[in-house]
């Protein structure tokens, strides 16, 4: 059944605030739960270094991190009720073909999301963090090693984005291939640029340091080698 123009809007209205209120009470749960939050993102750090001990700078840190660590916690629990609601609102008035291309790209999107963050706590942190440690204790001037832990949350929850967004790639490379906008005979042509692409692309997300740069680079490269294989021939 077709709708009028003041029922979409009615409905895309009655699903924004449905979105919304899941977010508040999101917001609420991640409240209570953010110090085990902040336990779990500092446990790399402290596998990594025994003695670790993260500094507060201001009298306000405790309050600032709770917050931005259940408004995360609280984007979380919201963003897939969002993609639900928005598959909702825009199936009915889509061709069967386009639901068959868009059923896999919102089922998929949010694991190689995890697959990427999984990929960086468990595998670059651990590695990361502990050469970064060795490092700084092997200098010959006496120095104190203690991270301010608002600066650490920033990096360990950046570093998450970036991976969670980089693992999207074979997504977009395999959707922009189905829709006819990028060829496989080209990307296969132009491997070379694109390895080069990538790991510029490596340099510039993670901080200035190869270790980072080459764990990022190297699981890149081989989610496009995977996306060529998905790829339908010309």
């Amino acid at each position: 059944m077709k709708m009028t123009l003041v029922q979409h809007f009615s409905e895309l209205r009655r699903r924004i605030l449905w979105c919304a209120l899941i977010f508040v009470f999101a917001f609420c749960f991640g409240w209570v739960v953010s110090p085990y939050v902040e336990l779990f993102l500092t446990m790399p750090l402290i596998n990594a270094w025994g003695d670790a001990e993260l500094l507060y700078t201001g009298i306000s840190d405790g309050l600032m991190i709770q917050f931005s660590l259940a408004t995360l916690v609280a984007l979380i629990i919201t963003v897939p009720c969002f993609m639900w609601h928005v598959w909702a609102y825009i199936a009915p008035g889509l061709h069967k073909n386009e639901r068959q291309f868009l059923i896999p790209v919102f089922l998929l999107s949010p694991i190689l999301f995890l697959m990427g963050v999984a990929f960086a706590f468990y595998v670059l942190f651990p590695f990361v963090f502990k050469f970064f440690i060795e490092l700084n204790e092997s200098t010959m001037v006496p120095t104190v090693l203690m991270p301010a832990i608002g600066g650490y949350l920033s990096f360990c929850i950046g570093m998450l984005k970036v991976f969670g967004l980089a693992f999207q790639m074979p997504l977009i490379l395999v959707g922009l291939n189905r829709v006819g906008v990028l060829s496989k005979n080209t990307m296969i042509q132009a491997r070379r640029y694109v390895i080069v692409g990538i790991f510029v692309m490596a340099a510039v997300l993670t901080p200035p340091d190869v270790v980072s740069q080459i764990l990022l680079a190297l699981p890149m490269w081989a989610l496009f080698e995977i996306s060529l294989l998905f790829m339908k021939k010309d």
